[in-house]
């Protein structure tokens, strides 16, 4: 289907919402096609990024609840299906939200790992605004990341951060300049270490990060590292990286 694409750049994968006439409403297929795309990347052994971004002038304007019929919970879940294979990625990914990011739109941007935002970008929660409960774990995303005054604002005061107020309070990690296609470039470019680093070192990092976020003590996290840094350092990649920098440092590369 043509209304979620997929372009490859030196190890990101580049995947848009492309629906613009419809602001970029996800769809049931368009969820499912979400998933599915995220699902390959994490199979290709050349992807070790994911960037997600939607073809303007919007990011995605939430999710298309006429389509959702009888079985209110069953279709529920299926709109999740997407932001959710997001939000659970074992790849690191990065959202490129170039325009209003609304309902299910802003879900799936809390949903990415970081989150570049483009001079039109808008965070816009809606939920109370619909007359329907936040769904998808938006509340526990969202109070994680700009923790419960900001979050409460946004749901419950009806506050819709710009791409400049978004970096301030943390929801972005910052504001980039220019069109659409500088700030999907700009995520690539963000995205570049990772996709040159050795990709089940980059997995790897990524499921600690998880695991010790939950950690509350300090002791546990070395423990949790230890084993894996071990595991690293008897990597091929390891060697051939190592010796690299001690050439680059003598002078002699």
């Amino acid at each position: 289907m043509t209304d979620v694409l997929l372009d490859r750049r030196d190890g990101v994968a580049v995947i848009t919402l492309n629906a613009p006439d419809r602001r970029n409403a996800l769809t049931l297929p368009m969820s499912a096609r979400l998933a599915e795309l995220v699902g390959e990347c994490e199979a290709d052994d050349q992807t070790s990024a994911i960037v997600i971004t939607g073809a303007p002038p919007a990011f995605c304007a939430g999710a298309d609840l006429t389509v959702l019929g009888e079985s209110r919970e069953e279709g529920l879940r299926a709109i999740y299906a997407g932001f959710l294979a997001v939000a659970r990625s074992s790849l690191p990914t990065i959202a490129a939200v170039g325009g209003a990011a609304v309902g299910a739109g802003l879900n799936l941007a809390l949903a990415a790992d970081v989150r570049l935002a483009g001079p039109k970008a808008r965070f816009d929660a809606r939920f109370l605004q619909l007359g329907i409960h936040p769904g998808g774990g938006m509340t526990w995303m969202l109070q994680r990341i700009v923790g419960p005054q900001t979050a409460t604002a946004m749901t419950l005061f009806g506050q819709i951060p710009d791409a400049a107020e978004a970096e301030r309070v943390g929801l972005v990690l910052r504001a980039v300049d220019g069109d659409h296609d500088a700030l999907v470039d700009a995520a690539v470019a963000l995205a570049a270490p990772a996709a040159a680093g050795p990709r089940e070192l980059v997995l790897s990092i990524k499921a600690t990060m998880r695991a010790t976020a939950s950690m509350d003590a300090h002791a546990d996290a070395v423990e949790a590292e230890l084993v894996t840094q071990v595991a690293s350092m008897d990597t091929p990649e390891f060697a051939q990286l190592l010796a690299k920098m001690r050439a680059k440092i003598s002078g002699s590369a």
